[in-house]
């Protein structure tokens, strides 16, 4: 059961501006996306003995004021947008707008039963180079679907030309990845681990290593679950319906 007696703060994320909400009282703040914002807001917060708070994932807005907060020794929580949108259905709350927002967050951040520990600080540079690393390849893809239906010489010879420029940058770009992770002994111990498995090379190693970062400390359910590679259950009475995988994270499957 989640602790009551721990005060929630809930977070809703703009480009410029932070609405912030307290569960169960009417406490509200409005400050900038910014530094000077985020001490504003870290003051507030102690004003109010918020022990935990809540965001949610904005496609990196939330970066900067996460990081400010779990450094000043605030339990974070990092919610889906899939998540909160699940809560206000489940409160019934169909009115929408930044202050009702921060007010759902919070609420949602009460509910939550167990914090995860916060993710290495490491691992944000390293999740940016492999983000960089999977963007190139993508392009790689798609450059070469249009080298294929090029019709002429010379639009031919200009993809080739794109294709071989990224597949050098993506490749200094891992190597580059490579050395900087290499240099923490810890992490290099348990990028040999994954990669001893067999038909893993050191390339794939370091996509899991980044995308699941938690790997070493999971079981193997919990393993499968966070890889999207979990079979569900999908019975209901006397019916056994057919096992299916789905969820995960999308960039690590």
């Amino acid at each position: 059961m989640s602790d009551n007696s721990i005060i929630c703060a809930g977070i809703d994320i703009g480009k410029q501006k932070l609405d912030v909400a307290v569960c169960g009282v009417k406490a509200a703040l409005q400050a900038d996306n910014t530094s000077a914002g985020h001490e504003k807001l870290i003051t507030w917060l102690r004003r109010h003995k918020v022990e935990r708070v809540g965001v949610e994932a904005t496609g990196g807005y939330e970066q900067a004021i996460v990081r400010t907060l779990r450094r000043e020794g605030f339990l974070v929580v990092v919610f889906q947008p899939i998540q909160v949108r699940a809560y206000a259905k489940f409160r019934l709350k169909l009115a929408k707008n930044d202050k009702i927002d921060a007010s759902l967050i919070a609420a949602c951040t009460a509910s939550v039963d167990d914090v995860r520990a916060a993710p290495d600080p490491r691992f944000e540079a390293f999740a940016a180079a492999q983000t960089l690393i999977d963007q190139l390849t993508d392009d790689i893809v798609l450059y070469k679907t249009r080298r294929e239906t090029a019709h002429d010489e010379h639009s031919r010879a200009f993809w080739e030309r794109e294709i071989a420029g990224r597949k050098r940058q993506a490749r200094d770009a891992l190597k580059t990845l490579c050395a900087e992770m290499r240099v923490h002994a810890d992490i290099a111990v348990k990028l040999d681990l994954i990669a001893s498995v067999e038909g893993i090379a050191e390339k794939t190693a370091i996509a899991i290593l980044i995308r699941m970062p938690e790997i070493g400390t999971l079981s193997r359910e919990q393993v499968a679950a966070l890889a999207g590679l979990a079979p569900y259950d999908d019975d209901s009475g006397r019916r056994a319906g057919s096992r299916h995988i789905q969820g995960g994270r999308t960039r690590l499957r």
